[in-house]
């Protein structure tokens, strides 16, 4: 599947806070620094942050930014779903969990 960019800019997510998730610093960090920094926020691992960011981009948000924003918004979303207190080092989705995690994310904010 190759993917176009036909999802670019539509805003997917409605910003909660005062700074949206546009106008944050770690936006434009290299990838290995904004990975880590997402692991530290969302406790994420190195592999289901690739799929995220995989899945947006197939879906068609090929824009490394728009990308990144829509990948925080969902990690964002999930974090407030969870609720929970620290009781694993990573984030836990179970078998096609995230899959139907982002799907959901999309059809909710489309």
């Amino acid at each position: 599947m190759k993917a176009q960019n036909v999802n670019d800019v539509r805003p997917f997510i409605k910003p909660k806070k005062l700074n949206s998730f546009g106008t944050f610093k770690y936006l434009n960090m290299p990838d290995l620094q904004f990975f880590i920094w997402c692991n530290q926020q969302y406790r994420v691992n190195r592999g289901i942050y690739n799929t995220i960011d995989q899945w947006f981009y197939e879906y068609g948000i090929i824009n490394i930014y728009s990308r990144r924003i829509q990948l925080l918004a969902f990690l964002d979303s999930v974090k407030e779903d969870l609720n929970e207190p620290h009781s694993y080092k990573f984030i836990r989705f179970g078998h096609g969990g995230l899959t139907k995690r982002l799907n959901d994310f999309i059809n909710n904010n489309d």
